[in-house]
């Protein structure tokens, strides 16, 4: 996410990922697996949240690929004998196939460029800043969201302005990652490709953001279960493209923005990353949920 006010690359609230058809055979021992998927070419995609934006040492620009990401994380696991990162920061589904511009500017080639016959693993998260409409994505629901507040404080007036907005916003973000995954599975249809979809930015129980975050509570409420309803949506593209979802929300609860220890940093990140993002931590047990994935 992108907030004018705390980043050049505030994005991707929230966002996605799948394991297409592989060409291991149904007797294959799970370790075996997972060192098959390592011997080839591994290609990460995505957002902000598979860049690690924020997370030192960066590079690739305004994309702001962390060494720290869950894809280097996973091609160290792996020993994978070639790594190509082509994350970006406020990468919406789009950016998969075409340039991503920012304020007009190309920061980005198409992302699956990167993907050729020879790529054994493919990882991706991508979804969540097809929310907003603006180069910031999610950011635009955090800045709306929190200029409705000073409106209604007791209220939900967020979720009065979208109303089904960002639910259609999501099946059409949805319908063309799956176009999107088909022309992965031709260019590399030996590939395992996993989507990974967000962790848990904000808690269950909205009171534990009091005073933490500048949106009301119903709105909160809200939005948790904005990002509840992407992941079920990336989840079931996912299937639907004969892939594999990795869930993070599940493996990061209890560590969410408003918590005591945080693995997804609040507004002002008390770790290096952006506001709203995966610290370090975060994104090594994104990392942790792939390699579990791979041994399924």
């Amino acid at each position: 996410m992108r907030s004018p006010k705390w980043s050049p690359k505030w994005s991707s609230a929230l966002t996605g990922a799948a394991l297409l058809a592989t060409a291991l055979g149904a007797t294959v021992s799970p370790a075996h697996a997972v060192e098959s998927a390592g011997s080839g070419k591994y290609v990460s995609l995505g957002d902000s949240y598979a860049a690690g934006a924020g997370i030192p040492a960066s590079s690739a620009g305004l994309c702001l690929r962390s060494d720290h990401n869950y894809g280097h994380l996973v091609a160290t696991a792996l020993a994978s004998s070639s790594y190509v990162d082509t994350t970006c920061a406020g990468a919406k589904v789009g950016a998969l196939t075409t340039p991503q511009k920012d304020v007009g500017i190309v920061v980005n080639g198409p992302q699956l460029d990167a993907v050729t016959p020879d790529t054994s693993l493919i990882t991706l998260t991508i979804g969540g800043d097809n929310l907003g409409t603006s180069d910031i994505g999610f950011g635009d629901l955090a800045v709306v969201c929190s200029a409705l507040s000073l409106t209604n404080p007791f209220g939900a007036p967020c979720r009065n302005h979208y109303g089904d907005t960002l639910s259609n916003r999501m099946d059409s973000a949805t319908t063309e990652l799956a176009a999107a995954l088909q022309k992965v599975h031709a260019k590399a249809p030996k590939a395992r490709v996993l989507i990974l979809g967000y962790p848990s930015v904000l808690p269950e129980d909205p009171t534990k953001c009091f005073g933490k975050m500048p949106v009301t509570t119903g709105d909160l409420a809200f939005l948790h279960s904005v990002l509840g309803e992407l992941n079920t949506k990336i989840a079931k593209t996912a299937t639907a493209a004969g892939a594999t979802y990795v869930d993070t929300l599940g493996p990061t609860k209890g560590h969410d923005s408003c918590s005591s220890d945080p693995w997804i940093e609040g507004l002002l990140p008390g770790s290096p990353t952006l506001p709203l993002h995966p610290n370090a931590t975060g994104e090594r047990v994104m990392s942790e949920a792939v390699l579990s994935a791979l041994r399924h």
